[in-house]
């Protein structure tokens, strides 16, 4: 036989669709049923205690909760009985108080109004979206003063910080996801790429710059533009306008060769960080240096390696090829990745690591590399 708790879990399967015909006020939700479909107990004194406890939380025993429907059945085991075939929330009032849901549903009552009084436009938003009104029910007068100010000031170019609203500081960047699929809606025709998925770039405010960290490895440079300072971070816009009296750029995706790479005459080093490469995607006075990209011996090495070769055909990668991987192979690691993508930016002999890495599913860490090794191709 069906259980209170039972009862009570499918009740709560009911809260979305209830939620939603609050909304849709030519609705009706209620009288709701709910079926049983559990045979009874064999043991009869366990039916009788399973029934009790049905009836116990009824409207029979209770202001509140599900009247019973009963039918006459003929059972093997006991004979005729009536016993519970539905269970039926006759108002609003008996389902809320079983739940234990009345004051969560009077705030999004009152939330809803609050809303699509202020933002009609949003009122198929929350129809289809009751759980994110009832998730939000305590800070809906704070997401609107947001929408309010976008409405105002689409694309304000400002950080989050800067904006001009009586919120906390970090109020939007707790809860991004609510208010763009709100402005999603709201300045629908104000955001430039329906495809950005990045908050700020979204909504037209401005980012946290990028870091790039640069080793100055010649002395001459370092005191020319630098008063002799060798390990910097500047942001891309900087690096862009940089444009350094050298002719050879070193890149390394793995920071403790980053900072002991030697002393080089006329060069510099980038610390890659993977695929966060694109940061040099627009530094125009790369393309004339000669860059060297030192990555892991891996598919994910090689795919980062295409990537850059993208932006800066002048790139060569170093240590990344066949005679390394045997000096090291018995550092390599098994490294299977499932549809590895065709590379295009690659030459001959790196492809022809790729596709060795490829087939044989193998990964050499550049750490793993001995320094005294790399010194033959740096120096």
């Amino acid at each position: 036989m069906i259980t209170v708790s039972e009862i009570k879990k499918k009740a709560n399967t009911l809260y979305k669709e209830y939620l939603q015909s609050l909304i849709e006020a030519n609705q009706s939700f209620f009288p709701r049923q709910i079926r049983s479909n559990k045979k009874p107990s064999e043991d009869f004194i366990k039916m009788k205690e399973e029934l009790n406890e049905l009836i116990s939380c009824s409207t029979d025993r209770k202001p509140y909760g599900y009247s019973i429907h009963y039918e006459t059945i003929n059972t093997k085991k006991h004979g005729v009985q009536s016993l519970p075939q539905s269970f039926t929330f006759e108002c609003e009032d008996n389902y809320l108080k079983f739940i234990g849901k009345e004051k969560e549903v009077a705030l999004f009552k009152k939330n809803v109004l609050q809303i699509t009084s202020e933002f009609p436009q949003l009122l198929n938003w929350c129809q289809n979206n009751p759980f994110s009104i009832t998730a939000n029910s305590e800070r809906w007068n704070e997401i609107l003063k947001v929408c309010r100010y976008f409405i105002s000031n689409p694309n304000p170019d400002l950080y989050i910080r800067q904006l001009p609203i009586e919120i906390h500081t970090k109020f939007i960047e707790e809860n991004k996801a609510i208010i763009q699929s709100l402005l999603d809606i709201l300045i629908h025709n104000h955001i430039q790429d329906q495809n950005e998925r990045v908050f700020e770039k979204r909504f037209g405010l401005k980012c946290k710059p990028v870091q790039i960290r640069i080793r100055i490895i010649d002395p001459d440079i370092a005191n020319k533009y630098f008063s002799g300072l060798t390990d910097i971070s500047i942001t891309e816009d900087e690096l862009r306008t940089l444009d350094l009296d050298c002719s050879k750029i070193y890149i390394t995706e793995n920071e403790m060769n980053f900072l002991t790479l030697p002393t080089i005459k006329n060069a510099i080093v980038i610390f890659g960080k993977g695929f966060a490469i694109n940061t040099l995607k627009n530094v125009n006075w790369l393309q004339s240096k000669s860059i060297f990209y030192w990555g892991d011996i891996d598919i994910y090495g090689f795919q980062i390696l295409s990537q850059l070769k993208g932006y800066l055909p002048n790139t060569k990668s170093i240590m990344m090829d066949m005679s390394t991987y045997e000096q090291f192979k018995e550092m390599s690691v098994e490294n299977k990745v499932a549809n590895p993508p065709k590379l295009s930016n690659l030459d001959a002999s790196e492809i022809c690591m790729y596709e060795f890495l490829k087939e044989n599913g193998r990964r050499l860490e550049q750490e793993k590399i001995t320094y005294l090794y790399s010194l033959k191709f740096l120096v």
